[in-house]
């Protein structure tokens, strides 16, 4: 009786109900405005990753240097001798 979540006619039940609710002429529009939403969630995380990607310093690049010209690295044994 409970082997799975959801039995084929849970899913059938569903369909009927979301069909009633919503109505058959709106239910194209719904799904065309969520596929648009979906389109554009996809393209904004692709170009948050190569932001993230750009940012990111490479193993071979060398340490950036602060407003004296000095790499993080020597300012603090600079500071503190």
């Amino acid at each position: 009786m409970l082997r799975n979540g959801l039995e084929p006619w849970h899913l059938l039940i569903m369909a009927i109900v979301v069909i009633l609710l919503f109505g058959s002429k709106r239910l194209p529009d719904a799904a065309r405005s969520l596929g648009k939403s979906l389109r554009i969630l996809k393209s904004e995380t692709k170009a948050m990753k190569e932001d993230a990607a750009e940012r990111a310093p490479s193993p071979d690049a060398p340490p950036a240097r602060t407003a004296t010209g000095a790499a993080p690295s020597e300012e603090r044994t600079s500071k503190t001798a």
